[in-house]
């Protein structure tokens, strides 16, 4: 790979932006100073410093947000706010993107991720992956709504759903939703058919890893690498 594109890949620097640290003695391959960034490197065996701080290769980011309200699960809108403006430096510049959607009043649980493959399958609906939400509701869901959401209920007179999993809290005024799939405003339509309607929703768990207790609203944090793995056999 050459180093212009290893060091603008890492979101630390735009290409223009090496070629100058390099004129400029800030750059190290393998402990020498390396002036031209036009050159190859072994991105995976070589030792790349900038101003003496080793910088780490690797080719896909995974990155949880317990996302807050009145952001859009998309990288770019023209109305409303995006969760990709939540990334800091470098990660906004190393093109990560929501895996899957949540509605701008929805929060909870997000994977933003660059890696195109990864996410596809997790999405793909033939892969039943599964999404748990807490919900409330108003007016209480009536006795017989677990069983409409077990059978793979019908929203707005023609869409199929796939069985799904309900469990009310006591007083039936909310309780958690399992999906393997995610039709448009998916809960909140099953709710409805069912006489009730959503009042808050939150995203608790996705693909089996549950949303870190310890990263408050509106923040990130990278997965681990065993995060990772269980992201990757998910659809096993």
């Amino acid at each position: 790979m050459r180093l212009d594109r290893f060091l603008s890949n890492t979101g630390l620097l735009s290409r223009k932006e090496a070629a100058k640290a390099g004129k400029d003695g800030r750059i190290t391959v393998n402990g020498e100073i390396v002036r031209r960034v036009d050159g190859h490197i072994n991105e995976h065996t070589d030792v790349v410093c900038l101003d003496g701080e080793q910088i780490g290769y690797h080719q896909f980011d995974y990155v949880w947000l317990n996302k807050p309200t009145g952001y859009v699960s998309a990288t770019e809108d023209g109305r409303l706010p995006c969760v990709t403006e939540l990334l800091p430096p470098p990660l906004d510049k190393r093109g990560l993107f929501p895996c899957g959607r949540l509605d701008r009043d929805t929060v909870g649980l997000v994977l933003l991720t660059n890696d195109g493959q990864l996410s596809h399958t997790l999405l793909s609906p033939k892969k039943h992956v599964q999404k748990e939400y807490r919900f409330t509701c108003e007016p209480p869901l009536p006795v017989g709504a677990e069983e409409k959401f077990s059978a793979g209920m019908t929203i707005d007179g023609d869409e199929r759903c796939k069985p799904a999993l309900l469990v009310c809290d006591e007083g039936r005024a909310g309780g958690v939703i399992t999906l393997t799939e995610g039709k448009y405003h998916q809960i909140k339509r099953m709710v409805e058919a069912c006489g009730s309607r959503v009042i808050t929703l939150e995203r608790i768990s996705f693909a089996g890893i549950p949303l870190d207790p310890a990263l408050a609203r509106g923040e990130i944090r990278a997965a681990t690498e065993e995060e990772i793995e269980r992201l990757r056999h998910a659809t096993d």
